[in-house]
């Protein structure tokens, strides 16, 4: 039989109807991900509390949550159990990472409950599973033509990655006010967790239709009283007094926003089925073609309609690298300051530590009341202390 252009366009529309159902399963899978996902986040800032307690706070939480992730594992393994309708062999290697770490769960639970394991390294290595279960969500999308659920796709993985964003920076900041300091190493892996999920969030925004983006800022965003605590734990080396209280209470304000989140991300898993049932529906009702409509579909989607694909596809992925490139210009711009800040607190910390006979953490204190006490930034005043450098030096002389 030699084939027609009746029979390739039928067969794409065949295609077609094939490819949505099988986003209907995979949108059944996301949320499957992303129930795991969110116990898991749970399981791990639960687990942070416990170690940065020495095993005095949320051991009843920690169990709890094993339990939750251990039940929605089961589930997430049933869903995968015949995996016939996911496409490409990157998503099954991506399916194998985020199976073999979770079947590594039992081993860094025990580790956990004997205290044999640093907080960070328990951390690391939750990060590490959940890393790889997301890394499911923008492979299932490689096989999608509908340029609508491509986008509620992207969307949905570009608000899941900033959830967790946020749950890392929920571990983050508990581990800093448990031991009542954050170092700088500390400090910086906070906000870039705050940097990071803020970016997410924005793409999100852009992409989304507004009802789902007033839902998110309305419930989403932190509130003030943790915008307060980011503050104290980015500005601070020390935060002194009642380190369990205030651990905890950065705890439940960042448990309390997570879990705001994950009502968002309910939606956006409702949008994206929503959205593949409708692409379905315009499918299964089409009409059989006849040989003028096939002529006028060749004919426009030769010209008009080619480019209108063009914009509807390869145009958003112009803008979007785009978007990527100005980021990490201005990413790269903010690191450059950033340093050179650094630099010229060392140097102001250095004068100290020569004139005065300050220890470091001595000249550190000094510049951080300094600034409080004038209002102003570190930085400002470390700067002004080395335009006066000229002058600390005729003292030392004489």
């Amino acid at each position: 039989m030699i084939p027609t252009s009746r029979d390739f366009l039928l067969a794409a529309r065949a295609r077609g109807r094939e490819q949505l159902q099988h986003i209907l399963q995979i949108g059944q899978l996301t949320e499957r991900v992303a129930r795991l996902v969110h116990m898991l986040q749970r399981e791990r800032g639960a687990s942070n509390i416990w170690l940065c307690s020495a095993g005095s706070l949320f051991g009843d939480e920690r169990q709890g949550c094993a339990q939750d992730v251990d039940r929605e594992t089961a589930l997430f393994r049933q869903a995968i159990a015949r995996p016939d309708y996911l496409p490409g062999s990157v998503l099954f290697v991506s399916l194998a990472c985020a199976l073999h770490y979770l079947e590594r769960l039992p081993e860094l639970r025990e580790k956990i409950s004997v205290r044999k394991i640093t907080p960070p390294e328990a951390m690391e290595q939750f990060n590490c599973t959940l890393r790889h279960l997301l890394s499911i969500v923008p492979e299932t999308s490689n096989a999608v033509d509908d340029a609508g659920v491509a986008r509620s796709l992207a969307a949905l993985f570009s608000f899941m990655q900033g959830k967790e964003f946020a749950g890392q920076e929920r571990a983050i900041g508990a581990l800093g006010f448990t031991q009542g300091t954050f170092s700088d190493a500390l400090r910086q892996q906070l906000v870039d967790r705050i940097d990071s999920q803020q970016r997410c969030f924005e793409t999100f925004c852009c992409m989304v239709d507004a009802p789902l983006r007033q839902h998110y800022q309305s419930s989403g965003e932190p509130c003030r009283e943790t915008e307060q605590l980011r503050r104290l734990a980015c500005t601070r080396s020390d935060v002194e007094g009642m380190q369990a209280d205030r651990a905890l209470r950065w705890f439940t304000l960042l448990t309390a926003r997570i879990d705001a989140l994950r009502e968002v991300e309910e939606k956006l898993i409702g949008a994206v089925i929503a959205q593949t049932q409708q692409a379905l529906g315009q499918l299964l009702q089409a009409t059989p073609l006849s040989e003028t409509e096939i002529v006028s579909w060749v004919a426009g989607h030769a010209s008009d309609d080619n480019e209108r694909y063009l914009d509807r596809h390869l145009l958003p992925l112009v803008r979007q690298q785009a978007q990527q490139l100005e980021t990490m210009a201005q990413q790269l711009a903010s690191l450059q300051a950033t340093l050179e800040e650094r630099k010229v607190i060392e140097k102001a910390k250095a004068l100290l530590i020569r004139h005065q006979g300050y220890s470091e953490e001595q000249a550190w204190q000094t510049l951080r009341k300094m600034a409080m006490k004038q209002n102003k930034r570190m930085v400002e005043v470390a700067g002004a202390m080395i335009t006066v450098a000229d002058i600390w030096q005729t003292s030392a002389k004489e």
